[in-house]
């Protein structure tokens, strides 16, 4: 039951954020994913540290808008 609620919550979330990008430009929708991406590295090489996850959001962020 529980996995089921959280795929269904995962799937829902990913639907929300997908609509959220269509009036975005090139630039922003890179950062975003660098972003996620350098969040999700954070996390993983600290452990879930909160410094880790936003330190890496923060850098994969600004690594995304520099892409062309």
């Amino acid at each position: 039951m529980k996995t089921t609620f959280t795929r269904s919550l995962l799937i829902l979330t990913l639907a929300a954020s997908m609509a959220g990008c269509a009036g975005m430009s090139q630039k922003q929708k890179n950062a975003a994913v660098g972003a996620a991406i350098g969040g999700i590295a954070g996390s993983v090489l600290t452990n879930g540290g909160t410094l880790g996850t936003v330190g890496g959001a923060a850098i994969g962020g600004a690594i995304g808008h520099g892409v062309k």
